[in-house]
């Protein structure tokens, strides 16, 4: 049974991926995270012992440290983080307790590099429809929580990929685009790793919904039809994708947890 200031891999799985998802910090010392690089999804890297350079960017934010063991490293900086007020909790078992249980990893070396602001800068065509959306969603929920995209005309973004060193996504002849009968969606899952059942089955939907392959899965008609009236909605493309942003949460929660469930009417006793 954990301590009281502590949460278990089986409670913190169920956040991953979710709009209410903890801060994750990895303080994991150099050594221990040169074994295998790999980070508990949404996760980023901060020194142990400069922890409180981070508390005024947390507060009001339940966080999770995380350390090899789940010892000294991780118990000790989030009691440091608890007195600058904020809400932290260390993960019992450390890395080894989540990678015995299964759970994923990403690959950090996928990870484009944070600018200044320490996020990722991904740039894309402007006018999203499904995988610039989907792609945004996962790297947001399970990559770099504080991610920015740059939606400009198709013609400039390589430009503005350079000029600006972002990271171009979902157009030709780039790393993080579509391949061969797979979107980008699909490339950003794998080349990630982030290889759940849910975000398997969600991928299938968007790239049946993206290229026009409903019969890869019955959601893929639906999900076109909803993305294109959000881009009927919304002429400003930031706003457009944090409307999306709900829109695959729900997908996302369907995949996991609800895939299983079915309606009808009039309604069965004990029945939604």
């Amino acid at each position: 049974m954990p301590s009281p200031t502590q949460i278990t891999v089986a409670q913190l799985s169920r956040l991953i991926g979710l709009p209410n998802a903890p801060v994750i910090i990895d303080v994991c010392i150099d050594e221990d995270f040169e074994i295998d690089s790999a980070l508990i999804p949404g996760a980023f890297r901060h020194p142990f012992d400069d922890i409180g350079a981070l508390a005024p960017r947390l507060a009001g934010k339940k966080v999770v440290v995380v350390c090899f063991k789940g010892l000294k490293l991780s118990q000790g900086t989030a009691a440091i983080l608890r007195t600058h007020g904020i809400d932290a909790e260390s993960l019992e078992g450390g890395i080894i307790a989540w990678r015995a249980a299964g759970e994923m990893f990403v690959h950090a070396d996928k990870i484009p590099g944070p600018d200044a602001s320490g996020s990722s800068l991904w740039v894309t065509r402007h006018r999203p429809k499904i995988d610039r959306i989907a792609c945004p969603w996962l790297i947001r929920r399970f990559v770099d929580p504080k991610a920015r995209f740059l939606f400009v005309e198709p013609s400039q973004v390589m430009l503005v990929a350079d000029r600006f060193n972002a990271t171009p996504f979902d157009v030709e002849d780039v790393f993080w685009s579509h391949r061969e009968e797979h979107c980008t969606f699909d490339a950003m899952v794998d080349e990630f790793g982030l290889g759940s059942d849910a975000l398997k089955k969600l991928a299938l939907i968007v790239r049946g919904a993206d290229t026009n392959c409903h019969d890869l899965a019955p959601q893929a008609a639906g999900l076109l039809a909803v993305s294109l009236g959000l881009s009927r909605m919304y002429k400003n493309d930031l706003e457009q994708l944090e409307a999306g942003m709900s829109l695959y949460d729900a997908l996302y929660r369907w995949c996991r947890d609800a895939s299983q469930e079915g309606h009808d009417w009039p309604a069965q006793t004990g029945s939604n």
